[in-house]
């Protein structure tokens, strides 16, 4: 395993896409530390702001206060990220394979335009969760994001297949723009939730408000939801996902053939 351990937290942000178990596990040791990451518009060697221990590996544990640290895996294609503490903006972006955890809470753009893997973040999430980047057609295309506590804005932004999971409250804009994929709300969001989907689905266990572009469908019991059940157990997610749910499609105005279903636990 490569262990890095941040030195100083930097002033301003630090961009260190070269920190992905695809690019260090080819390196030597010497050659890890003298990886360029970028302070602002200046470059620095990775050991100028990281100690760096361990042997060549597929594994890299990062440590300290990385609240300002960017782009960690971006692009990944193997192996397994773990930070144990917060990190910032842009974690596992591009990612096309391997796994990533996170022992703290994560800033915006976690997983945006991801193809394949899975992000794990056991606190808080920023804006634009699994979204793809302004002017991009699509969000993320494959995978999975698990976080247990709330998200920012526009989680799903155009997100085109693979899974998104928080287990907290979701603020505005929820699935906005959804072209497929499952966006699955334990607590529930704020307004807008799935304004202008054109498909894909949003499985909410707590009321939703909705819009008016959104028409009722009546009650419903899902056969997909109880084998998405069994998916997300095979990744030590266990959830009341059977049950009786309220269906809605839209958005109308796009118009779109997304759903929502909310749970309904007086059904279940």
């Amino acid at each position: 395993m490569i262990h890095l351990t941040l030195k100083r937290a930097p002033t301003v942000p630090l961009e260190a896409e070269q920190l992905a178990p695809h690019v260090l596990s080819k390196l030597s040791h010497d050659e890890v530390c003298g990886l360029p990451i970028y302070h602002g518009k200046r470059c620095y060697r990775v050991d100028e702001f990281f100690d760096v221990d361990g042997q060549p590996s597929e594994q890299l544990q990062l440590t300290g206060d990385l609240n300002k640290v960017r782009w960690i895996g971006r692009g990944m294609t193997s192996g397994q990220i773990r930070v144990q503490g917060n990190v910032g903006m842009h974690l596992g972006a591009h990612m096309r394979g391997g796994e990533i955890s996170v022992d703290g809470d994560a800033g915006d753009w976690v997983g945006a335009e991801m193809k394949n893997g899975t992000i794990r973040v056991a606190g808080n999430a920023g804006g634009q969760v699994g979204g793809g980047y302004r002017g991009s057609l699509s969000g993320m295309r494959n995978g999975n994001i698990l976080i247990g506590g709330t998200a920012g804005l526009e989680i799903g932004l155009r997100m085109r297949r693979g899974t998104i999971l928080v287990g907290g409250l979701v603020r505005d804009f929820a699935g906005l723009q959804m072209k497929g994929g499952t966006l699955v709300l334990l607590a529930g969001a704020e307004l807008r939730a799935g304004a202008w989907m054109n498909r894909g689905t949003i499985v909410s266990l707590k009321p939703l408000p909705m819009m008016p572009t959104f028409r009722p469908s009546g009650p419903c019991d899902p056969t997909f939801v109880r084998i998405f059940a069994r998916h997300l157990a095979r990744m030590g997610v266990d959830l009341p996902l059977n049950g009786h749910y309220q269906r809605f499609t839209g958005d109308t105005c796009v118009p779109g053939q997304g759903e929502i279903c909310i749970w309904d636990p007086n059904e279940a």
